[in-house]
């Protein structure tokens, strides 16, 4: 049975204020055409990228109780150091501070025990573990660390291997692949996904076709698996040599972001077989694609910008949705509407960082934020709301 433990929980009457602020938000932004509506980041309690799930903990001691308190302390560490793995890039992980027991917790929210066993001298169980986000922020600021929490939508991986004169997609020889499906699953704010390659796979895309990076069959993969784009990680093994060797060009293509290309070569070490090589190097493709999504979304607290924006929706659900998907995100600091119509608002959103980081924030939220002209408006973008089903904005 699922246990829930409470650390420092907010009040519920807090939790109840919360849901009457965004009514009232609601209700004023339609009554009263200016006013100004804060983003909501500050008031919420569910931080995606500041949730670490799934910490293992296994500990003895002299009795049921010892082994259990020694089991979350234990926890509180090993979630504490995931979440800075993942928020930041790794050359800057080394310049946080030794943090005691004590102080870790103060960073905790809530933890929640999702299974547990236990005997008279041992404890086992798997923890979630929710961090309080300004804390966290506020710990990395005044370390001079760099880190991001957009969390990205996953990329799909279309593991392409060239070998002994063959191009191998979706066969079952394509060892190449097999070694994507053993990379440890992702903990960071860029997931990889593995396509299931069914029928429809197979159908959509070949291996030459995702060589030559063919717009439209690759879209389609975007659309039915509802990811942020497509990596092709071509891979070229050759055993003919002293050592084997694996020659690796990944391509990234999104709609969102431009078209990236990471090239790197492995040689196989000592005793390394073709299937440990190949799943070393897509490991460490896998962080390093990772380290250059936080990269690129790095929070720049010192610049802050202003944009108006022309919203568009179909009614006030539409609306509150878009509210709430801009309150998700650190980066909107304020979102200030101008004018509202039945289906359009004229918004100025203060952010901080620059125009891109916005644009691709806002995309991990299904909004696009895109160029327009709007007659008599002040507005030169646009943000709508993007259908999950076909790929297509809401205008």
């Amino acid at each position: 049975m699922t246990q829930r433990v409470l650390v420092g929980m907010r009040k519920t009457a807090a939790r109840m204020a919360f849901g009457r602020s965004v009514l009232g938000l609601l209700g004023l932004a339609l009554a009263l055409v200016g006013a100004s509506l804060p983003a909501l980041a500050q008031q919420r309690t569910d931080f995606p990228a500041y949730t670490v799930r799934d910490v293992k903990v296994d500990r003895t001691a002299a009795t049921a109780a010892a082994a259990r308190d020694a089991a979350l302390l234990e926890g509180q560490r090993i979630a504490l150091r995931r979440l800075i793995e993942r928020l930041t890039p790794r050359t800057e992980q080394r310049r946080l501070p030794n943090l005691n027991d004590a102080r870790i917790g103060d960073l905790i929210e809530n933890l929640e025990v999702q299974e547990e066993r236990s005997s008279t001298v041992r404890y086992i169980a798997s923890l979630t573990f929710r961090f309080r986000p300004d804390e966290i922020r506020n710990l990395l600021r005044n370390a001079s660390v760099p880190f991001a929490e957009t969390v990205a939508k996953p990329y799909l991986v279309l593991p392409v291997l060239r070998r002994d004169g063959l191009t191998l997609l979706w066969d079952e020889s394509n060892t190449w692949r097999a070694a994507w499906g053993r990379v440890p699953q992702n903990d960071g704010l860029a997931p990889l996904v593995l396509p299931r390659g069914d029928l429809s796979d197979i159908s959509d895309i070949n291996a030459e076709q995702a060589l030559r990076g063919e717009n439209a069959r690759l879209r389609a993969l975007v659309v039915r698996y509802g990811v942020n784009g497509v990596l092709v990680a071509d891979g070229t093994f050759d055993a003919t040599g002293t050592r084997p060797t694996l020659q690796v060009s990944v391509s990234r293509y999104s709609g969102i972001i431009p078209e990236q290309t990471i090239v790197e070569s492995y040689t196989a070490e000592a005793n390394e077989d073709e299937g440990a090589l190949m799943q070393r190097a897509a490991t460490a493709i896998a962080r390093t694609l990772e380290d250059q999504w936080k990269n690129e979304q790095l929070l720049q607290f010192g610049r802050e910008e202003k944009l108006t924006v022309a919203v568009g929706y179909d009614d006030v659900k539409d609306w509150v949705n878009i509210q709430r998907r801009f309150g998700e995100l650190t980066l909107i600091r304020r979102s200030d509407v101008v004018s509202l119509t039945k289906h359009e608002a004229i918004v100025d959103l203060t952010y901080i960082g620059d125009e891109n980081q916005l644009r691709q924030a806002l995309a991990q939220r299904d909004l696009e934020l895109a160029p327009v002209t709007v007659a008599g408006s002040p507005a030169s973008w646009r943000i709508s709301l993007v259908r999950a089903a076909s790929g297509r904005t809401r205008r």
